[in-house]
């Protein structure tokens, strides 16, 4: 995998194990056997962006604490408000660390976008002519990573009300057979109505956020978008 592939490490470290926690009884697995197979993405792209990198990769690690708190209230057979709770904290931790890292050298927003794989770096650092446009640049990233959080607090307030709704609790009077597959189907709900009442709206302000971005960095630099960009 490449260091700076985010598609790829969303896919094998959230995507994926979700799939496989919320389809694995289609396909004959018992759901213990479900939650190991999808451990075991995220933890085998840790080790090996940890080999290959000495760095911890987030998105695996995040995709780790996913698949094992999920894992664990199928396994438990727990609904309704728990499994609200658990939508709605990761995007909030998520959001948290984002927020911190504001305040640090390297903003989130920063790490993330603008990495020499995708955009002239070399180029934008040379028309930073003064000291007082770089203190610029570094707001801006400062600001936009704030930004940033705000999408995250907001899919977690999404993710909250969702699952609220979805997950309703589990009667006493049902087998575990049944708590299973009715926790599952719970599970295809969340994960098919939140591409719709959360990605997208998330989509639209992260979009907003390049945006704004864009803009600021043309004021400062006098670079276009197309000149921003590298061509492959």
């Amino acid at each position: 995998m490449q260091k700076n592939d985010s598609f790829s490490n969303i896919l094998f470290n959230i995507l994926i194990p979700v799939l496989i926690l919320n389809k694995g009884h289609k396909l004959g697995l018992e759901p213990h056997y479900a939650v190991i197979i999808a451990l075991a993405f995220p933890v085998y792209f840790s080790v090996q962006s940890l080999r290959e990198t000495k760095k911890i990769n987030f998105i695996a690690v995040l995709g780790l604490m996913n698949v094992l708190v999920s894992g664990a209230l199928t396994l438990l057979a727990l609904g309704g408000i728990w499994f609200a709770i658990k939508e709605a904290a990761f995007p909030l931790l998520i959001g948290v660390f984002v927020l911190i890292s504001s305040w640090t050298t390297k903003p989130f927003f920063k790490t993330l976008f603008m990495n020499p794989s995708t955009f002239d770096i070399a180029k934008i650092e040379s028309k930073l002519e003064t000291e007082t446009n770089r203190q610029r640049f570094h707001q801006l990233m400062k600001h936009t990573t704030q930004l940033l959080s705000v999408s995250f607090l907001m899919s977690a307030l999404l993710n909250f009300g969702l699952a609220l709704k979805i997950f309703e609790p589990l009667a006493e009077s049902l087998t575990d057979s049944q708590k299973q597959e009715l926790l599952n189907q719970q599970l295809g709900q969340m994960t098919l109505y939140s591409l719709v009442v959360i990605l997208v709206p998330s989509i639209l302000f992260l979009g907003g956020i390049m945006f704004y971005t864009f803009r600021r960095i043309h004021q400062l630099t006098g670079l276009t978008t197309e000149e921003l960009i590298i061509k492959s």
